[in-house]
């Protein structure tokens, strides 16, 4: 049999919304829409617990708060990227950042990035149902593809992709200069058909029963992701 020559039809598919949700509410978690005066008073202390959170992105460390707020003052302000910032509800305090960008609805495209956690909000059920949240918001807006990207010597970052059930989709060599450096970019992936297997991993791994306190699992989440992965990755 002759391979097709042209994709399959995209039958009754109509281009999702942009980003708007001021919030997004989940059990461990709140995102709220950036808000640099109200957010900065706490989310700069707590990044300054370490410089190395900013490693791999194109800006800061940022050593005065007034900076990182004329930083976030410019983002915020923007509608791709879209800021959130991260609140624990368990500490009722905002500790971190993520954004959507590069949105095309018209491809039903989007993408997750600028995820920079505080060390409070590492490795917490927080963390991770934040990225739930917004790649739940996604799907459930109509978006067909869900990206993220790193810088190819971010192992930690190429875990957290492969580990929230994200598919290695490969490297672009060269893919950019960051902060004077070279950047390998590695490119991971979920699609539509993968959203409802996702879902109830995330529901399964988020239920409270799955833990002993704050942090100790019962059950890992990249044992019940990795069924959904069309692809892993060598190096995660």
């Amino acid at each position: 049999m002759s391979a097709p020559l042209f994709g399959e039809p995209v039958l009754n598919w109509t281009p999702p919304p942009r980003p708007g949700p001021a919030v997004l509410d989940g059990h461990w978690v709140r995102l709220e829409r950036l808000d640099p005066a109200r957010h900065g008073p706490q989310i700069h202390p707590a990044n300054r617990e370490s410089d190395a959170i900013w490693d791999y992105l194109p800006y800061g460390p940022f050593a005065a708060q007034r900076d990182w707020e004329d930083w976030a003052e410019d983002m915020a302000r923007r509608e791709d990227p879209f800021f959130y910032a991260i609140r624990d509800l368990d500490t009722g305090r905002a500790a971190g950042v993520a954004s959507f960008l590069r949105i095309a609805p018209e491809a039903g495209s989007i993408e997750v990035g600028h995820i920079c956690l505080s060390p409070a909000l590492q490795r917490t059920p927080a963390a991770t149902e934040a990225m739930v949240l917004m790649m739940r918001w996604a799907f459930a807006a109509g978006y067909r593809r869900y990206e993220w990207k790193c810088d190819a010597l971010n192992r930690p970052s190429r875990r957290a992709a492969q580990r929230l059930g994200l598919s290695f989709e490969g490297v672009f060599r060269q893919a950019t200069v960051v902060k004077g450096r070279n950047r390998d970019t590695a490119w991971f992936a979920a699609i539509d058909k993968d959203w409802p297997a996702l879902e109830a991993a995330f529901d399964r791994w988020l239920d409270p029963g799955n833990f002993v306190g704050m942090r100790r699992q019962r059950e890992a989440l990249s044992a019940l992701t990795a069924p959904v992965l069309v692809a892993r990755d060598p190096l995660a």
